[in-house]
């Protein structure tokens, strides 16, 4: 039987990930901070959990992140920049992440395909930014991005099978997203089929890359 870990299971994309790799008969072991005490701002905390674990995982997602941190909604303009909100948004959305990905050599298998994704953004996207402001989140998923599509150089030297990215789910109708207005929003459970169907069809050549939840390549 297959074997998954998914950081952030008890949230809305986190849930519905983990009870569609249930019905594929995988079998799935999650960590959250609510029911586990999994704090992305403890990292000695998030270490000795890992570490607590034993693989190999054939797929690890983390499906945490959070959009704002100090304030009701993003920053839309320069003057409502803080130190404060960068400081949150980084350690939630790129810290956390990171901290996650120190352990996905041990936790994943050599010997066969791998999945390592981490929940971004299509804002984290530097190319794809034409209306600026949300600095912070926007900033905090760049930084996210980089650091997957680092974490699949090194994997691919030791884990010659492995497959590390980032993944946009699309807007997805969750707490996340319930004060902001949007077309087509996507349910959790049709974010997850998707996202896990993309992950089922990428190639280890297509490692370090940053997809939407329909496969579509984001740039970067």
């Amino acid at each position: 039987m297959k074997r998954a870990l998914i950081i952030g299971d008890t949230g809305g994309i986190g849930a519905a990930l983990s009870k569609e790799l249930r019905s594929q008969d995988v079998s799935v072991t999650g960590l959250s901070r609510g029911r586990d005490g999994f704090d992305f701002a403890d990292p000695e905390g998030v270490d000795a959990l890992l570490g607590n674990l034993s693989g190999p995982f054939d797929m690890i997602l983390v499906a945490t992140g959070a959009l704002t941190s100090t304030r009701q909604t993003p920053e839309k303009s320069l003057r409502e920049l803080s130190a404060a909100e960068l400081a949150q948004q980084f350690t939630l959305n790129t810290i956390g992440p990171a901290l996650v990905m120190r352990h996905a050599a041990r936790l994943m298998p050599r010997d066969r395909r791998a999945v390592f994704a981490a929940l971004s953004a299509r804002v984290g996207s530097i190319g794809d930014n034409r209306l600026g402001g949300w600095y912070s989140y926007r900033a905090s998923k760049a930084a996210l991005n980089q650091l997957v599509h680092s974490v699949a150089i090194e994997l691919s030297r030791s884990h010659k099978q492995s497959i590390c990215v980032a993944l946009h789910p699309g807007t997805v109708a969750t707490r996340f997203t319930a004060a902001f207005e949007a077309p087509n929003k996507l349910l959790p459970s049709e974010s997850a089929a998707c996202l896990l169907s993309v992950l089922q069809r990428l190639d280890v050549k297509e490692t370090g890359g940053f997809f939407a939840w329909d496969g579509t390549p984001i740039e970067w």
